[in-house]
């Protein structure tokens, strides 16, 4: 029985920041995806998952996940987090919202009826996940 493959560590940082894929690593080492993946983690190269639960307060159901509404608010979330996404979908995101901050609109959600615009009622939901993005960027 042959000896593990091992993965030096800062062999793995060098080739992730080159960008190489999890294929291309695990050939190079001669290891699984998986066994990348994991050195990945437990190298802290693995960068963790947002967290969109701020911007998405509601149960979405499946049909709407990738509606206007919903990818503009996670967009939106993500900037607010430090992690913008491409440059367009952030610009749509943040025109959007500001569309509705302007004209006094937040967005109401129903699993069965998906998203709609509503007049801001008290304190305007797509205003505060606005701004949280807004000052996420700007300390960029």
């Amino acid at each position: 029985m042959g000896r593990r493959p091992t993965i030096d560590r800062d062999e793995l940082a060098r080739l992730v920041a080159q960008g190489l894929s999890v294929a291309e690593l695990a050939g190079h080492f001669g290891v699984s995806e998986s066994g990348v993946l994991q050195a990945k983690r437990s190298a802290g190269l693995v960068k963790g998952l947002l967290d969109h639960k701020a911007a998405l307060p509601w149960k979405v159901a499946r049909e709407h996940t990738q509606s206007g509404p919903a990818t503009n608010l996670r967009n939106l979330s993500a900037a607010a987090q430090g992690r913008a996404p491409q440059p367009e979908r952030l610009n749509t995101a943040l025109r959007w919202a500001q569309r509705l901050v302007d004209n006094d609109l937040d967005v109401a959600y129903d699993p069965a009826e998906g998203f709609r615009e509503v007049p801001v009622a008290g304190v305007s939901h797509v205003a505060a996940v606005l701004a949280a993005a807004r000052l996420a960027l700007a300390r960029e």
